[in-house]
């Protein structure tokens, strides 16, 4: 049986696009497959091998010990493809291909552009020049690469076309279809987020956008604060007691948490890296027909302008007339709900998606 290993030492065990999407569709085609992930010991989940490595402390640690680590455990398994999802296992990847293995890169976001935009590099002048340098050293590695997969066309631009695919992240349709609600009491009406709770994706505005909305709706918040420091900036604003914070979950339970709302919300901060981006969190509302509010980037009023309303993710007041308007007005609310599962009927599934995986992994195993 074809042997396929991923590998990631920064992203969970229950990673959505890694392990819900693309290991399962692997798993369902009959491949034997590994996960080399951060976690406690080896065990098989869903009938996928999952690699245990160390969970390290600093990022520092993570980059030169878990690469190494990663790198010994992924020879061991003698897979026929290694396929990577951290830009910092680069250098590990071509080390399996100097040792003859054939190699894909996951491009999940763009790194050069989100390097600018780190708070924990203090001067620009770094960021630029760190920017520059992870850029020349991505494109220098993926030469050595067999095949390349990014999360976005805007970012698949980068690459040689010859041996890149867009594989979007898209809903799981098998998995929607069969999602419960939680049993959980819903005493008011839900606006939910999804996803990482950061500065830059716009978490303290929609708190304070709860000042002026209707007090028979909460705001429900499903993901990892990026730090302690900015988890307590957030607990701190008068209106937390308007939200309830459940916390990271995995994907069958956010599926279900979603089912139970009303409202969704994907408002990031205008940075270049989101500019054109898709975020799977809108196509996850999408799904299970909830409206959405969205940052006003010129690229989301093109993909989502049937199901969604836009705002200055900068303006709190901006974000509650909009939530306020879909709660006053229940026809829109419902016709773009309606809009966006049809979509996903339609067009933006993971089913579709998988078959080029499919096909990507078929012609480099075959080379």
């Amino acid at each position: 049986m074809t042997r396929i290993s991923h590998i990631s030492t920064v992203h969970s065990l229950y990673d959505d696009r890694i392990f819900y999407k693309e290991c399962k569709s692997l798993k369902k085609e009959g491949y034997n497959v590994f996960y080399i992930v951060k976690t406690q010991g080896d065990k098989s989940i869903d009938g996928i091998n999952i690699i245990g490595v160390k969970n390290y402390n600093s990022r520092l640690q993570r980059v030169i010990f878990g690469s190494i680590e990663a790198f010994r455990k992924a020879v061991k398994i003698k897979s026929d493809l290694y396929h990577f999802h951290d830009p910092e296992l680069m250098f590990t990847g071509v080390l399996l291909k100097l040792a003859g293995k054939k190699v894909v890169y996951d491009v999940h976001e763009d790194l050069p552009k989100q390097v600018l935009y780190k708070d924990w590099i203090r001067y620009k002048f770094i960021r630029k020049t760190l920017s520059a340098i992870i850029n020349v050293f991505e494109q220098f590695c993926c030469l050595f690469f067999d095949g390349i997969v990014t999360a976005t066309e805007d970012i698949a631009k980068k690459f040689s076309k010859r041996k890149t695919i867009v594989l979007r992240n898209f809903p799981v349709k098998s998995m929607i279809e069969k999602t419960h609600s939680p049993s959980i009491k819903k005493e008011k009406n839900i606006i939910i987020y999804v996803g990482g709770l950061s500065k830059i994706r716009g978490i303290k505005e929609i708190i304070q956008a709860m000042e002026h909305v209707n007090t028979n709706y909460e705001l429900w918040l499903i993901g990892k604060f990026e730090n302690e420091e900015y988890y307590e900036e957030c607990k701190n604003l008068s209106l937390w007691n308007r939200v309830k914070y459940l916390g990271f979950k995995k994907l069958d339970k956010v599926y279900g948490y979603i089912k139970l709302a009303d409202i969704g919300l994907a408002i990031l901060y205008p940075l270049k890296n989101y500019l054109t981006s898709l975020p799977v969190k809108a196509f996850e509302y999408m799904a299970f027909g909830k409206p959405i509010i969205m940052s006003d980037f010129k690229y989301w009023k093109e993909i989502f302008s049937e199901c969604a309303l836009f705002v200055d993710p900068y303006n709190p007041k901006q974000i509650s007339e909009k939530i306020n308007y879909l709660i006053e007005n229940k026809a829109i609310r419902e016709k773009l709900g309606e809009n966006g599962k049809e979509l996903i009927k339609n067009k933006y599934s993971w089913e579709k998606e998988e078959i080029k995986l499919l096909k990507f992994y078929n012609n480099i195993i075959k080379k």
